[in-house]
């Protein structure tokens, strides 16, 4: 018989506590669990020989036991002896522990075919998975639930639109788990938001609901627009006299080119907010942010004698201002 080393099963070290051992075998169960590896038998032994290890290493007792039997059984080896020789009578479970394992042995059979635990666990713990012969582990463990209707695993991906597409709503064609399907988006989406489509992860087992596919998305930023949730934000460029005098000027958005009133005495960084001209709000139709245009003056360059001189007889007017 093969002796079954569950500290390597669950990949810890002998000295693991309790939580350790619980974290490792919740780890490798999620990585290997059926309902995520539907049809590949090699997950389903690995799935089978975890949850063996964990049904030893996670109970106090019967770690001690097997603890208690490992030392001797590699003594025992040591000597050249094999396994038919050991002395098991100290180790193997008495009284109505084979009992209780027949109890379930029907539906591990249904689960994982005629091969049920192993010989090794069997002949050391009675063939009884469950501690105390009473107490269940959790909603996780994939040996309790029998032929029960069980919903499948939710499935997560992801999806990128462009700014353009975000703004305006869009329709994606995805192949997720072996099946196409159309998505169709709203305008406003943004980075971070999940779209949940029921019934679209993995098939649930013994007839109950498939999970369900829960999309990510990411939107691309703009080259000029700065997004702040459903408010946008850009740089306005304002000419120097424009500034100083106020006018018109022209802004480009995402709802077209604008021509925006500059008040006189406009400093540079001050932001202008243009109402409703920002992001659509996500499911809410004709509503949206607000846009935020921040000044930035341009001072103008290469000038000429006469401008020049004209801007020498405005700074003596603003120091003649000033000395009053």
């Amino acid at each position: 018989m093969e002796f079954k080393d569950y500290y390597q099963i669950l990949g810890i070290d002998k000295s693991a506590t309790a939580n350790e051992v619980k974290k490792a075998y919740r780890k490798l169960a999620t990585k290997y669990h059926p309902d995520k590896n539907p049809g590949n038998k090699a997950s389903e032994e690995k799935f089978k020989e975890i949850s063996e290890a964990y049904e030893v290493l996670g109970n106090e007792e019967n770690r001690k036991k097997y603890d208690k039997l490992g030392a001797n059984w590699k003594y025992y080896q040591s000597q050249g002896k094999d396994a038919e020789g050991f002395d098991w009578s100290q180790y193997t479970s008495q009284g109505g522990g084979r009992n209780h394992y027949q109890q379930y042995e029907g539906d591990l059979n249904d689960l994982f075919g005629e091969s049920g635990f192993s010989d090794f666990f069997q002949t050391i713990f009675g063939g009884s998975p469950f501690r105390g012969g009473t107490e269940r582990r959790g909603p996780e463990d994939f040996f309790e639930r029998g032929r029960r209707p069980h919903k499948g695993q939710d499935l997560n991906s992801e999806l990128t639109l462009s700014f353009e597409e975000a703004f305006e709503g869009s329709t994606k064609i995805i192949v997720v788990n072996n099946q196409k399907l159309k998505i169709k988006i709203k305008p406003g989406a943004e980075s971070g938001q999940i779209l949940r489509l029921k019934g679209k992860g993995y098939t649930g087992s013994y007839g109950g609901p498939s999970g369900d596919l829960n999309i990510a998305l990411q939107v691309n930023k703009h080259s000029t627009f700065q997004r702040k949730g459903k408010d946008l934000y850009s740089d306005l460029q304002v000419n120097l006299y424009t500034a100083v005098l106020g006018g018109k000027s022209s802004l480009i958005t995402p709802h077209g080119k604008l021509k925006l009133m500059i008040p006189k005495g406009s400093q540079n960084g001050k932001v202008l907010r243009i109402k409703g001209k920002g992001m659509p709000i996500y499911g809410k139709n004709d509503q949206f942010g607000d846009f935020y245009a921040r000044i930035q003056i341009s001072i103008p360059t290469a000038l000429s004698p006469e401008e020049h001189k004209l801007f020498e007889k405005l700074k003596d007017l603003q120091n003649q201002k000033s000395n009053y």
